[in-house]
């Protein structure tokens, strides 16, 4: 017998005895229930309990449980730095936070940062600053081969699904969208009612084709044609993979799924709703080009855009292959970071696979450059924006916009309680629960979304004329600065090999793309020798 299975008994007679002397003197017999409760509690550990730990611990156990259930919230505020946490620190959220509500965003008495941290980044600022003019906030999106271009803002909402958001964050994103002139992606959940409030789409179509799909699953055309000329749909977006769980379709835990959701996407409710890791439309680089073509025919010439996380080099590498050879292109490509989040994914695909945003953004652009392809298609970087800087620091990497999912998800109001997947977010965002959903309150947080955007695009545009630049396209790598471990400071031009203009067409490559550019084909996504 422990110490503590010995201290439950002794404390359980003595209580019960005093229990019942008392309420045999009158007193109440509250206690003696209680006394009771708590001995048939202790005697059910001891006995019955599957837990160990309630077995060897009756009753104190439970105060265990009691503070692991709470343990995030200890950490986050009462133990942690304004600098420490992940995925968003309390800095970078208190940030979001302010410029939301539009209050006082600024910083006192100097930087918590520690400046000669490895790896920490920095820009040179000039002494003859310029100011961003409006019209370079804006940047237009379509290739040679779209008939309706987009005009999108250099920042907007990453893609996100309904029914791992509810219907009043979803309502409140596209108001916000709207209210703000910017683009919300619908994620492949497809289009809901919620994303119908009037801002500009970019619908995506993942491997489950949700929304566009025959009862069996497959792509529909005709279907897809339908809704892909509305008027909201400004571009088409096709999701080959994503940084939060590359290689891995995605996943609706079914505690989310309601009767609305099934009916939108064609699913059922008794079990997870898991996309496949593939598409059934295309298997090879070729196969996803001409798949673009289609998409872009059916929609009346929209933009169409492919989305991935990089990871074997020379898979990319088929991809533009494929478009030398076909001479078709894609009207962007989203570059989906390994750091970018999801409300539901495997531990080891988010700790393991995938290429961080700043590296796979600039190995995209310099693919395109180095292709001779740049010049038709726009790239967009998504994975963990939450400030100008960070903004800029993809811009300068090799992008022409970013999307941010979590931050926008924040300027809702989401308090980084790390409970995406229970269906019992705290905030009402990413709950299909009717109650918790209900108390988001869409009139107050899409305009919150809208400062949240407009002050982020501001000052990243201010940071841009700091550096004494007139325009984001004249951000160049050498512009961002990385403290080694030597502590000094390294332009990522020398961490990052860069290709000149159609050098992948030449003779001389670099050494660092030439063997993947050997090993693709653009027949396969299962290049030579992979590395």
């Amino acid at each position: 017998m422990t110490i503590v299975q010995a201290a439950f008994w002794l404390i359980a007679i003595i209580a019960n005895v005093i229990a019942v002397l008392l309420w045999s003197q009158g007193w109440s017999s509250l206690l003696l229930l209680f006394t009771l409760a708590f001995t048939a509690l202790g005697i059910y550990d001891l006995k019955f309990s599957p837990h160990t730990l309630n077995r060897l611990y009756p009753i104190a156990a439970y105060l265990r449980y009691a503070l692991e259930f709470i343990r995030i919230e200890i950490q986050q505020y009462f133990i942690a730095s304004n600098t420490e946490e992940r995925p968003f620190n309390r800095e970078q959220r208190s940030l979001v936070y302010q410029r939301a509500k539009k209050t006082m965003d600024t910083l006192p008495f100097g930087t918590q940062r520690d400046l000669m941290e490895t790896g920490y980044l920095t820009i040179m600022h000039s002494l003859a600053p310029k100011i961003v003019a409006p019209e370079h906030f804006r940047v237009t999106v379509g290739g040679p081969q779209c008939r309706q271009p987009y005009s999108a803002s250099r920042l907007n909402i990453s893609a996100m699904s309904f029914g791992a958001l509810g219907s009043n964050a979803i309502t409140a994103l596209n108001l916000g969208a709207k209210l703000g002139n910017f683009a919300h992606n619908t994620g492949e959940g497809g289009i809901s009612p919620y994303h119908q409030q009037g801002g500009d789409l970019i619908w995506q179509i993942g491997t489950g084709y949700f929304g566009c799909c025959t009862p069996d699953g497959e792509f529909d055309p005709e279907l897809f044609s339908t809704r892909a000329q509305s008027e909201q749909v400004k571009m088409i977006e096709i999701k080959l993979s994503q940084g939060a769980k590359p290689a891995h379709g995605g996943v609706l835990p079914a505690a989310k799924i309601s009767a609305e959701i099934a009916a939108i996407r064609g699913i059922r409710r008794d079990k997870d709703c898991v996309s496949p890791p593939t598409h059934t439309t295309f298997d090879n680089p070729i196969g996803l080009l001409k798949f673009v073509q289609q998409l872009r025919e059916l929609s009346a010439g929209k933009p169409v855009g492919i989305k991935l996380c990089i990871g074997v080099k020379s898979e990319f590498m088929a991809i533009c292959k494929a478009m030398l050879e076909t001479d078709i292109t894609p009207d962007f490509i989203t570059v989906d970071g390994a750091e970018g989040g999801t409300g539901a994914a495997p531990v080891e695909f988010s700790n393991r696979l995938g290429m961080p945003c700043h590296e796979a953004t600039h190995f995209v652009h310099n693919c395109l450059l180095g292709a001779g392809l740049r010049d038709q298609i726009k790239v967009i970087a998504s994975g963990k924006t939450a400030s100008g800087f960070e903004m800029l620091s993809k811009l300068a990497l090799g992008a022409d916009m970013v999307n941010a999912a979590r931050t926008m998800m924040m300027a809702l109001g989401c308090i980084q309680s790390l409970t995406c997947n229970s269906n019992n977010c705290p905030t009402g965002i990413t709950t299909q629960n009717p109650v918790r959903n209900k108390a988001l309150d869409v009139e107050t947080k899409h305009k919150r979304v809208k400062n949240y955007h407009h002050a982020t695009v501001d000052s990243c545009m201010e940071l841009i004329g700091a550096m004494g630049l007139e325009q984001p396209e004249q951000l160049t790598p050498n512009r961002i600065m990385y403290r080694d471990e030597n502590e000094t400071n390294k332009h990522y031009d020398e961490l990052y090999a860069s290709l000149q203009p159609k050098e992948l067409l030449s003779n001389a490559i670099n050494p660092f793309y030439a063997e993947h550019w050997r090993r693709a084909l653009s027949t396969t996504f299962n290049p030579l020798n992979k590395i």
